[in-house]
């Protein structure tokens, strides 16, 4: 049981530093992305989410 929230937490380690690198070296960029996310109406957002969950699950299946 210890062994699966070791994984998670290293998984939510990585995931904090991939999350982190773009912002880190292209903060420009990075607000600009977001000023066009906020812009994005709802439906898009869900199926661009829908489209992340399903690749994950996908990716995770294969692994």
């Amino acid at each position: 049981m210890d062994s699966i929230w070791v994984e998670l937490g290293r998984a939510f380690c990585l995931l904090l530093i991939i999350e982190g690198i773009i912002p880190f070296l292209y903060p420009d960029r990075w607000r600009q992305l977001l000023e066009t996310v906020s812009d994005t109406d709802d439906k898009m957002l869900r199926l661009v989410g829908l489209f992340s969950m399903l690749l994950g699950l996908g990716i995770l299946y294969l692994l």
